[in-house]
Formats: C-alpha cells, sequence, structure tokens
C-alpha cells in the first residue's frame, strides 16, 4: 500500500508519498482555479504514470483548511482514481503524544493539530513555538509534556497587504511601483506595504517567543517555523529557529503510523 500525504492549504497544496522515515520529497502548487483534472493530474500524475496505475493501492490521508468547493474538487479527483475518498484528519482530544488544548477540540483548526503532531515528531520532548506562515499566520506553544498551551492568529503578510488595498483609497492609488525592501523604512508605498506586513508578523512572533520562554521557565523552547510565506519572515527573526516546510505533512506521517489507540 502506497500512502499519500496531503496538505491542502487556503492558498497552496502541498504533498508527498510517506517513506521509511517520513515524508518524501514534498510537492507544492498554489491551487488558485484548479479543477477535478488538475489535482488529478498533480497529485497522481498522467494516464501512465506508476501511482496512478497502482492507484488502487493508494492510500491518501489529507488535512484542508481550503474553501468548501476547493475541498470538494480534491475529494472528487482521489476518489475517482481511487475509487475511494481520502481520510480527512481534524482535531483530536489525544493523538501521537500531544494533548489538545482547546475545551472545545473541534474549535482548533485541523492545519494547527496537525503541525502539533508534526513538532512533536521533530523536537521530541521538548517544548515547541510552532509558526506558520500563509494566508493567516498562527503561533502554538506546546509543552515538552506534549499538552498544546494555546495560541494566536493573525492575517499573514499578504493578506495584511490585501486588507489595506481593499479599504484604504489613498494607500491603493500610491502603491504602485516596487514593492521589496529590506529597510525597515521603506521609501515608497509598495515597499512601506511590505515592510509593514513583514515588520508586524515577525514582532508578533518575536512577543510570541518571549511569552513561551517565560511559561517554560528554565528551558527555552525550540522555534519552529513552516508556511509558503516563512521564507522573507525567517530572514528577519532574531531568535535562532529552524524551518520545517513539511511540517504538517510530518504530523499526517505520524498518524499515519499510529499504534490503534495511540
Amino acid at each position: 500500500m502506497t500512502t499519500l500525504l496531503v496538505d491542502l492549504g487556503n492558498t497552496r497544496i502541498k504533498w508527498a508519498k510517506l517513506g521509511a522515515a517520513g515524508p518524501g520529497r514534498m510537492r507544492t502548487a498554489e491551487h488558485r482555479g484548479w479543477t477535478r483534472a488538475d489535482f488529478e493530474r498533480a497529485l497522481f500524475g498522467g494516464r501512465r504514470s506508476a501511482l496512478r496505475r497502482g492507484a488502487a493501492a493508494v492510500d491518501v490521508i489529507a488535512v484542508s483548511v481550503a474553501a468548501a468547493a476547493v475541498q470538494r474538487r480534491f475529494v472528487a479527483a482521489v476518489r475517482a482514481v481511487t475509487g475511494r475518498p481520502p481520510r480527512l484528519c481534524g482535531s483530536q482530544r489525544v493523538a501521537c503524544g500531544v494533548r489538545n488544548g482547546y475545551a472545545d477540540v473541534w474549535r482548533l483548526g485541523a492545519d494547527r493539530w496537525i503541525a502539533l503532531l508534526g513538532a512533536r515528531q521533530t523536537a521530541p520532548r521538548r517544548a515547541v513555538c510552532v509558526v506558520d506562515v500563509g494566508t493567516a499566520t498562527t503561533i502554538d506553544l506546546l509543552a515538552a509534556d506534549g499538552r498544546h498551551r494555546g495560541g494566536a492568529i493573525l492575517p499573514g503578510p499578504q493578506l495584511m497587504i490585501a486588507t489595506l488595498l481593499r479599504d484604504t483609497g489613498g494607500i491603493r492609488r500610491r502603491a504602485r511601483g516596487r514593492t521589496a525592501t529590506r529597510d525597515v523604512f521603506a521609501r515608497d508605498t509598495g515597499a512601506a506595504l511590505h515592510a509593514g506586513a513583514l515588520l508586524a508578523t515577525v514582532g508578533a512572533i518575536e512577543q510570541a517567543w518571549l511569552a513561551a520562554c517565560r511559561r517554560t521557565i528554565g528551558t527555552r523552547p525550540v522555534l519552529l517555523l513552516t508556511g509558503g510565506a516563512s521564507g522573507d519572515v525567517a530572514r528577519r527573526l532574531r531568535p535562532a529557529h529552524q524551518r520545517v516546510p513539511d511540517l504538517v505533512l510530518r504530523g499526517l506521517a505520524a498518524l499515519a503510523r499510529r499504534a490503534p489507540g495511540a
């Protein structure tokens, strides 16, 4: 049986085969406007691909926070090729050594939950601050004993910019031009939008990490970054950190391998 791990986000889809040591080579793409056929081709290849020829023996394990219509097309693609729907993972009270910190378990986003499982595999028995920078930025604290201590959610950098462009006519008119800078104090409006969004995101992460250090007296939590927009953020962060692009896939791999009841 081949296991395919899929992380279907708001903007991007990431996927990899489960190998002996965890997720294999990760692939990623933006899924805007994808049809069922696009999902089929991306995940299973052309009609002559080995994975498609052996599709009856492919088990797809996924987590999705995509819009309902996107998720329906993804599910339909998996069903059309393999003959059965994917196993969509949601938040649980306890799994793979992690205990959900929410009173209402289902209110913790499935992607955040699976990322916590991935963090537990990446830094076993360590306190971890998990940061996912995408359409939204999420920050969660996982204690060394596996208890989720809660988290925070804020708009991702691009969403911050999009909101300002949508709701402020003056900024929108002035935002054309260069849109990248390494300086906090940009010298045109487009660059200032990007600088401000990164500054806000980095500041939130650093403040959360300092709060996490106060919560875990005697040890500094490991700071893990993931998400499609984490690259620019990582270059500006002062605390030591590790980028783990396939963190959610690592969490799915842990679920795929866990013993019954674990």
